[in-house]
């Protein structure tokens, strides 16, 4: 597995873990091993002498691809990296160079393996940022997350695009797994929810849980699920894409998406005028024992499956009123 693809990995499950949703221990990174700026390797105890110079020459053009490689799978070891690459003159701008850089590979999509690893390690170091208590508020007021933007409206399907969506989305839910109100408004005013709908229909499955679970976290939030449920269009941009991905479960079993999808659907019934949408349009394939199964071997999604149809109840004959999503002004 390619540098790129290894820090997908850890990112995906490294955002997806959660009390209520993991993946399972993230997998190691590759090449963590090997010598820093002084050739010994040490990356314990501190290991300050070593970063500083790493991070200073992030900036120098000509060392900077080696520097982010070697930080990105060191990343874990240095406690103090997000604050020290936030506050280091320079720093930022060069990863943001980085990013900007292959803006033109995108379309039309020109992407090479080699481009996509090195800005894959790029943001890798900006999960980190993204991650920190002390430089996470930082990241959202210089808009930091738009600038990934143009990664995840992408739709080529070859690996480099792939792992450039997938690591993407790292940082992202790297920021909602934060629970902070502040990041869901800050997502809410620039749209990703539209991106992530796009991702969960037609990405790969590690990218549609990154960006399932990205939903989930946002609808978690109360101001998350106001914002969905304020309009019909909103529930039913939703609700539709979810549907989709119940009846492409069918043919493709995953455990551990079919947990976001069930937690999606149970947190959209807690708004009074959802649960009447849904009591018409959840899937019958939930109601009957299609994933049964998938879930014999996972207690949380099975109770969560059976609290969203106790909550919703058995579908009704149509009338004038029925499964029609009709919210209120405050959205409730």
């Amino acid at each position: 597995m390619n540098s790129a693809a290894a820090t997908a990995m850890s990112q995906t499950s490294a955002a997806t873990s959660s009390s209520t949703s993991s993946l399972g221990p993230p997998p190691t990174v590759a090449g963590g091993g090997g010598g820093g700026v002084n050739g010994n390797g040490n990356v314990s105890g501190g290991g300050m002498d070593e970063l500083l110079p790493l991070v200073v020459q992030l900036t120098n053009p000509d060392q900077r691809e080696g520097v982010l490689l070697e930080l990105s799978k060191k990343r874990e070891s240095f406690a103090d990296l997000a604050p020290i690459l936030w506050h280091t003159y320079g720093t930022v701008a060069a990863l943001l160079q980085e990013i900007v850089s292959i803006y033109p590979l995108l379309s039309p999509p020109t992407l090479t393996a080699h481009a996509s690893n090195r800005v894959c390690n790029a943001l890798a170091l900006l999960q980190c940022v993204a991650s920190h208590a002390e430089t996470r508020s930082l990241f959202l007021s210089a808009h930091i997350p738009l600038y990934l933007y143009p990664f995840l409206n992408t739709s080529a399907k070859s690996r480099p695009f792939e792992y450039l969506r997938l690591t993407s989305l790292g940082v992202i839910g790297a920021l909602v797994k934060m629970d902070d109100a502040d990041v869901i408004n800050f997502l809410l005013q620039t749209e990703i929810i539209p991106l992530c709908l796009r991702i969960m229909e037609t990405g790969s499955e590690l990218s549609k849980t990154v960006a399932t679970f990205i939903v989930q976290k946002i609808l978690l939030d109360e101001i998350g699920l106001s914002y969905v449920c304020a309009t019909p269009e909103r529930f039913y941009a939703v609700s539709t894409v979810l549907n989709n991905m119940i009846a492409l479960l069918q043919q493709h079993p995953s455990v551990r998406l079919l947990k976001h999808v069930v937690r999606c659907y149970l947190r959209l019934s807690d708004n009074v005028r959802a649960r009447v949408a849904l009591k018409q349009c959840l899937p019958m394939s939930l109601r009957d024992d299609t994933f049964g199964a998938s879930l014999n071997n996972d207690v949380t999604v099975k109770k969560w499956l059976s609290q969203l149809l106790s909550v919703v109840g058995a579908p009704e004959q149509q009338t004038t009123q029925g499964g029609q999503f009709t919210p209120a002004e405050d959205g409730s």
